[in-house]
């Protein structure tokens, strides 16, 4: 019918969540809102959210190895969603370049959780402290190491972490924000 109102356009990750021409919602108003929320949003508390999400996550990824006797791969999947909320809580961002802070911390994450991992395997091996062994090992064992344990499946572990650590990083619009500006 002629009288129909448009339906919502769905948000992509360079659209906002609302239609431009949508009726009810005064275009000067989502505008002035969006200024605001951008006037919000900080990089560097982002960078410090995913850095220390991403150091948590990587330690209780070694420590949860550690005590299992297994190196875990769906860690990753909570190492990437720990990060992208984070990056999310406090970097308040709507922008992309929140999502590729949040994407880039998630891997560190896992690749950091993975050498842990490594690192407690060791430990044990040797009747030792994992701080011991962190604080003694030469780097190129470690990578030496990181590339003997390496396993294909762990790609796809990665690629999940770093899609919610890039997806989940962005503050996104709610309907109830939206409401509010008409």
């Amino acid at each position: 019918m002629q009288n129909d109102p448009p339906a919502p356009v769905p948000a992509s990750p360079a659209q906002p969540v609302y239609a431009p021409g949508q009726i009810g919602l005064d275009q000067s108003k989502v505008q002035n809102y969006l200024r605001q929320r951008r006037a919000e949003q900080s990089i560097p508390l982002a960078v410090l959210a995913g850095v220390v999400a991403a150091l948590v996550g990587a330690i209780l990824w070694g420590v949860v190895s550690d005590a299992t006797g297994y190196q875990i791969g769906w860690m990753a999947v909570g190492v990437g969603f720990l990060v992208g909320y984070s990056v999310q809580f406090l970097g308040k961002g709507i922008d992309p370049p929140f999502r590729y802070i949040g994407a880039i911390c998630a891997l560190a994450g896992c690749v950091l959780g993975n050498f842990f991992a490594v690192i407690g395997d060791v430990a044990q091996q040797y009747h030792v402290s994992p701080l011991t062994v962190l604080g003694r090992i030469p780097f190129n064992v470690a990578a030496d190491l990181m590339t003997k344990t390496f396993q294909p499946m762990d790609l796809l572990f990665y690629a999940i972490a770093v899609y919610e650590g890039y997806r989940f990083a962005l503050k996104r619009l709610t309907q109830a924000e939206l409401s509010g500006l008409q």
